[in-house]
C-alpha cells in the first residue's frame, strides 16, 4: 500500500515535524489530522514505512495504551501538548 498522497505533498522539514508529533505522548492524532489532513489510519501507516521494524514496533506499542493520543479519551486535566519539564534548557 502506497503512502498517503498528502503524505508526499509536505516538505522533508513538515514530515520531519509530523514524525516527531506521531512519537510525542501528549499530542493527540486530531492534532496531526487538523494541521496535515492525516487520520490515525495514514499515520500509522506512514510510521510503519518511515521507521525501521524494531522502532515502529516499539512506537506502536507506546502509543497503543496511551490515553493522551485521542482527544476523546483524555483525561480533563491534560490541557497542554506537552509536558512541563520538556523543551528545558539546561544552564
Amino acid at each position: 500500500m502506497p503512502l498517503p498522497d498528502s503524505w508526499h505533498n509536505l516538505t522533508p522539514s513538515d514530515q520531519s515535524r509530523l514524525i516527531e508529533m506521531a512519537w510525542e505522548d501528549r499530542t493527540p492524532f486530531e492534532a496531526i489530522e487538523n494541521l496535515y489532513g492525516l487520520r490515525e489510519a495514514d499515520v500509522i501507516h506512514i510510521m510503519r514505512r518511515q521507521l525501521k521494524p524494531g522502532a515502529f514496533r516499539a512506537w506502536r506499542q507506546r502509543v497503543s495504551g496511551r490515553r493522551t493520543k485521542h482527544l476523546t479519551r483524555r483525561p480533563a486535566d491534560v490541557i497542554r501538548a506537552y509536558c512541563p519539564t520538556q523543551y528545558k534548557h539546561r544552564r
